[in-house]
């Protein structure tokens, strides 16, 4: 096989995110609820005659050197190159980016996440999940989530995680139109980093863990950013709003799709928006159990 086109890179939305600690190197230890939504990217492969790994469309805000899904099938060919001890051929990527930076959705992890499944693949690199989830976690604490692939309890930085049964609903997500800086949330004084640890025994039912707990990190976004904070004001009057990760796209769960239709003909059009439905199953995991039937 020599090209996997329309590949599925999904983005996941923190039904909770609490802060429950910080390492002493820094790094803060959270527990949260990754649920995949079926709204993403879409990325292309095809397999080069030489060793070069490109991508071959622009990105606005992205260039290609700093781009993680290049970085991330870098350091897989190198993992292929030291494990069967032969060079990989080259790989083109197309990223077809609907995901917005700076969105809270994990979309340049997504993207990664699918580039590793695909080019292990396209290489036959014979890798197992956990192992591209440790070539991934250096370059993102989300990508291990994408490339375990199914509605999770999260702790630690991203890496421990243990499957749970997700809400059946549809999400309205709203874009309130700025990238939030990951950085600029966790450096902040103000930042509730003592959260009390929960149990997966704490969950209420999976129809009602999109209202369990909050996001610790909205609070400093919305000082931040007044902008996240207007549109979980808005959304608010339909369920129970929140950001997604460190934002700043917000989100609220609704029983079924005429309910989602309905909110977003009312949305005000100084805002992006869309709906989508919960996933069980990382879409990318169907596509390459088709491909090698």
């Amino acid at each position: 096989m020599n090209s996997l086109h329309d590949c599925p890179a999904p983005a996941k939305l923190n039904l909770f995110l609490h802060v429950v600690g910080r390492r002493a190197d820094g790094y803060h230890l959270l527990q949260s609820v990754f649920q995949l939504i079926d709204h993403g990217d879409t990325l292309h492969f095809d397999l080069r005659d030489d060793g070069a790994i490109r991508r071959v469309n622009e990105v606005p805000g992205v260039p290609e050197a700093s781009d993680l899904v290049i970085r991330a099938l870098r350091r897989l060919a190198d993992a292929v190159e030291a494990r069967h001890g032969r060079t990989v051929r080259g790989i083109d990527v197309r990223l077809d980016k609907i995901l917005p930076m700076g969105g809270g959705l994990g979309g340049g992890s997504s993207d990664a996440a699918t580039a590793l499944m695909a080019a292990n693949h396209l290489w036959q690199g014979g890798f197992s999940d956990q192992e591209l989830m440790e070539i991934g976690l250096p370059l993102g604490a989300d990508i291990p989530f994408f490339i375990y692939g199914e509605t999770a309890f999260v702790e630690g930085i991203g890496e421990a995680m243990q499957p749970v049964r997700g809400p059946d609903c549809w999400y309205v997500v709203i874009e309130p139109g700025v990238s939030v800086p990951t950085p600029a949330i966790f450096t902040a004084q103000d930042l509730t980093r003592d959260s009390k640890p929960v149990r997966i025994a704490d969950f209420p039912e999976a129809q009602n863990i999109s209202g369990f707990g909050r996001n610790d990190l909205q609070e400093v976004a919305v000082r931040l950013f007044p902008a996240v904070g207007e549109a979980i004001d808005w959304l608010n009057q339909y369920g129970s709003a929140r950001m997604t990760g460190s934002g700043g796209c917000v989100f609220c769960a609704l029983p079924g799709v005429a309910e989602a239709d309905h909110v977003l003909r009312q949305v005000p059009g100084k805002w992006k928006a869309w709906k989508a439905t919960s996933l069980t199953r990382h879409p990318m995991k169907k596509l390459l159990q088709n491909s090698m039937l």
